[in-house]
């Protein structure tokens, strides 16, 4: 066809029209390019991302505890430490129950009260600032600005910097005080920051890149991590108070490490390829905190019956499922300090005996006195899984002697318990040797300054024997004082102890490297922390 000739007078305008024709579709041709060049470079950055993504060494861990602040100085669930952003002048060597060098390199106070604390000199924060005296300085007293029970726990009147050097002068000779640098709420950050609540910046292998109050925190590598840069890229540390929720996260690959999984699914973990089950005794006792304050557990004998009423065996048995073993007191038998103590008498006939000797009498299904039935409040929360359980164990043994108890679940038992005095026990579990030493918990739970002092007790025969457990330097009397304590806590009852749960973590053990389950629960994201 001869595309130029035309047949007719409109041949001109069939030729426009065809060269309207033409253009149309090569401005169609054009933009079908330009889109399929705009697809292909998407689809290579598409590509390159995820083999980027691919490469990153990444690990999800999935914690019980949630929190909705990363202040370390404050926040009683220690995620700051927990999760590798801040570290402490000292930690623990749980092998050896010694206090190791951390952040501070040595420390002396031959006479207890006057301390010089040598700092390392190749420390930075994550925001590339030098960790020196000055900064240490500020930090210690921000903690102790913001916590009574640092100020109580560590006793200091003052605190002078020189270059790397700190000195410490306590208010009384103190010779545990370096152990008491432990504590995750002592951990050093840089002071100058604004956000500390939100993002606090300190000096561990990871630093902060995002945090969403109650659901995770998403680390980064702090590449000039003083102690050897991590070779994971990033750590994901997610909560969740679900012990169900959290077993299935790991069994789908959702998560790589779940801390405390649900007891009852370590059987189908176990089963699952490519799952690892590790189960480590710690410090920490399950305990029935018995409210001191309110009248009807004034009474010894109202105290020895509830002690009576709960069933240690069964509950291991029944409840952990042998990841336990029954306590007579706060501290692992295996501990020096440890007391022995001949296992109590226990049942329901007991509890009612001791019962009448409070003048209770059981008449029409109540146990009661001056007509009034005998009744509980029982606290409990749900991020240990076990405990909401141990309180529904003691409820139906209660009931069928005639108490009646009321169970109220909580969500932040330190608070709840610190500033609320309508309850009249609660399950709580507690570290009680986090230091490698008894003074720790003997002074936060018993003393009248101490900030776990739940119970309300106020013993000045127990007070002094704290006290001098606080200026005994020997390890062999330090020893003694705290078994004289923990029996006089026995002998009065102050508080029942349940039984010390095991630790248990399961990860993924085809991509996860390095993890260690420690006593102390303090030690988790590392920077040796790896994948395969």
């Amino acid at each position: 066809m001869n595309l130029w000739k035309s047949n007719n007078s409109n041949g001109f305008l069939e030729f426009s029209s065809f060269g309207k024709y033409i253009k149309t579709h090569l401005l169609k041709l054009s933009i079908l390019l330009v889109c399929v060049s705009l697809l292909s470079a998407c689809t290579e950055v598409s590509e390159s991302t995820v083999q980027k993504n691919a490469e990153d060494k990444h690990i999800h861990f999935l914690y019980n505890f949630s929190t909705n602040s990363l202040d370390p100085h404050v926040d009683s669930s220690y995620v700051p430490l927990r999760a590798g952003i801040t570290e402490t002048l000292v930690r623990l060597d749980e092998e050896n129950l010694t206090v190791a060098p951390w952040l501070a390199e040595s420390w002396e106070g031959k006479d207890g009260q006057h301390w010089t604390i040598k700092l390392r000199e190749d420390v930075t924060f994550q925001n590339g600032k030098q960790m020196d005296a000055k900064a240490v300085k500020a930090s210690l007293e921000r903690a102790l600005k913001e916590s009574v029970a640092i100020q109580n726990a560590l006793k200091i009147e003052k605190i002078e910097a020189d270059g790397y050097t700190l000195h410490i002068t306590t208010k009384e000779p103190f010779p545990e005080f370096v152990s008491e640098l432990v504590n995750p709420n002592v951990s050093i950050i840089d002071v100058t920051e604004e956000d500390i609540v939100g993002k606090p910046i300190g000096t561990g292998p990871f630093a902060l890149k995002s945090f969403t109050p109650g659901s995770k925190l998403e680390l980064v590598r702090y590449d000039n991590y003083w102690d050897g840069a991590s070779k994971l890229d990033s750590v994901t540390f997610s909560f969740n108070e679900d012990a169900n929720a959290r077993s299935l996260a790991l069994k789908s690959g959702e998560v790589d490490i779940v801390y405390r999984p649900e007891v009852e699914s370590l059987e189908s973990l176990r089963a699952q390829e490519g799952i690892k089950v590790e189960s480590t005794a710690t410090f920490r006792v399950h305990q029935m905190t018995m409210n001191m304050e309110r009248k009807s557990l004034q009474d010894i004998n109202v105290r020895r019956a509830v002690d009576a009423l709960i069933d240690r065996q069964k509950i291991v048995d029944t409840i952990l499922l042998g990841y336990a073993e029954p306590a007579v007191g706060p501290f692992l038998p295996s501990l020096p300090f440890a007391p022995t103590y001949e296992q109590s008498e226990t049942g329901s006939e007991i509890a009612v005996k001791f019962l009448e000797e409070a003048g209770y009498t059981l008449e029409d299904g109540k146990m009661q006195k001056d007509g009034e039935q005998l009744k509980f409040t029982l606290l409990t929360y749900s991020a240990r899984a076990d405990l909401p359980l141990i309180a529904q164990v003691f409820q139906s043994d209660a009931k069928k002697i005639g108490i009646d108890v009321e169970i109220r679940q909580i969500d932040i038992p330190e608070e709840y318990m610190a500033s609320n005095r309508d309850w009249d026990l609660a399950t709580y579990s507690n570290l009680t040797a986090p230091r490698g030493d008894a003074g720790y918990y003997l002074n936060a739970t018993y003393h009248p300054t101490g900030a776990l002092n739940f119970s309300g007790a106020q013993e000045p025969e127990l007070t002094a024997i704290i006290d001098k457990l606080n200026q005994t330097v020997n390890q062999e009397e330090r020893a003694t004082l705290a078994e004289q304590a923990a029996d006089y806590v026995h002998d009065n009852v102050i508080n029942s102890f349940v039984l010390h749960p095991s630790t248990i973590v399961a990860y993924n053990e085809h991509k996860v490297k390095n993890w260690l389950t420690t006593r102390s629960e303090y030690y988790m994201i590392t920077n040796e922390l790896d994948v395969k």
